[in-house]
C-alpha cells in the first residue's frame, strides 16, 4: 500500500484525485439539479419536500451524501494546495507569462473560483442543510406521516435579495470553474484525442452554461414571481 500512498501524494496523483473528485461532483450537480427542479411543479412544495425526505432517509443516499461532503473538502483542499505549490515552483512565472495569451481567465483563476464556490456551499448548507439537521424547520403531513417542510425554508430564503444575489455570484463562479474544469478533468485522465477532445470541450462549455443557469432560474423565479405574488 506504500506505493499507493506515494502515488496519491505525488504531483500526478494529486491531479488525478482532483479530476476524479471533480467528475464525481459534476455528476452530483446533475442529481441535485433534478431534485431542485421539483420546486417548479407548482404544488406548494409537496414534490420537493417528498424528494428531500427520500434523500435524507434512504440509507444508500445518505452514505453517498457523506462521501460527497468528503469529496468536496478533498477537491477544495487539493485545489488550493496545487495552486500554492505551482506558484512557489521555480520557473512558473516565466512559463505563465509565455502562455498568458492562450490561457483563459477561468484557467488562471481556478483557485479563486474554487474558494468562491466553497463559500457559496457553506452559505447554502447553513441556510438549508443545517436548519434541517437542527430541526429548525416546520413539519407537514401529506397523508403519509409528517415530514420536514424544507420548502418553507427555501421560500423564505428566495424572498431575500441578499441571499438570491449571493447565490447568483456563487453560480457564476461555478460556471467559470466548470468552463475550464470539465474538459481539464478528462485531459488529466488521459482522455485526449484530436477527434474526441473538441466534443468533450463543447459538452463541457454547454454544461458550464446550462447547469448553473438552471440552478439560477430557481431563486430568480421565486423572488420575481412566486414570493412577489
Amino acid at each position: 500500500m506504500g506505493w499507493l500512498a506515494n502515488f496519491l501524494t505525488s504531483s500526478l496523483g494529486r491531479k488525478l484525485l482532483m479530476s476524479l473528485t471533480g467528475l464525481f461532483l459534476i455528476l452530483f450537480l446533475v442529481v441535485h439539479l433534478i431534485g431542485n427542479l421539483q420546486l417548479l411543479k407548482g404544488d406548494e412544495g409537496q414534490s420537493f419536500n417528498e424528494y428531500t425526505q427520500f434523500m435524507t432517509h434512504n440509507p444508500l443516499i445518505k452514505f453517498i451524501s457523506y462521501g460527497n461532503y468528503f469529496f468536496i473538502l478533498l477537491h477544495a483542499v487539493l485545489g488550493i494546495y496545487i495552486t500554492v505549490k505551482n506558484r512557489k515552483s521555480k520557473g512558473v512565472k516565466g512559463a505563465v507569462s509565455n502562455r498568458a495569451e492562450s490561457v483563459s481567465w477561468a484557467s488562471k483563476n481556478m483557485a479563486l473560483l474554487g474558494i468562491l464556490i466553497f463559500a457559496f456551499l457553506m452559505l447554502h448548507m447553513g441556510d438549508f442543510w443545517l436548519k434541517m439537521k437542527l430541526n429548525q424547520t416546520e413539519w407537514i403531513d401529506y397523508g403519509n406521516g409528517e415530514i420536514k417542510n424544507l420548502y418553507k425554508v427555501v421560500y423564505a430564503s428566495y424572498s431575500n435579495w441578499l441571499i438570491v444575489g449571493a447565490y447568483l455570484v456563487g453560480l457564476l463562479a461555478l460556471s467559470y470553474h466548470l468552463w475550464h474544469g470539465f474538459a481539464s478533468a478528462f485531459q488529466t485522465l488521459g482522455l485526449h484525442h484530436k477527434k474526441y477532445t473538441p466534443i468533450i470541450e463543447f459538452l463541457g462549455k454547454a454544461f458550464a452554461i446550462i447547469v448553473p443557469l438552471m440552478f439560477a432560474i430557481l431563486p430568480l423565479y421565486y423572488k420575481l414571481v412566486i414570493t412577489a405574488a
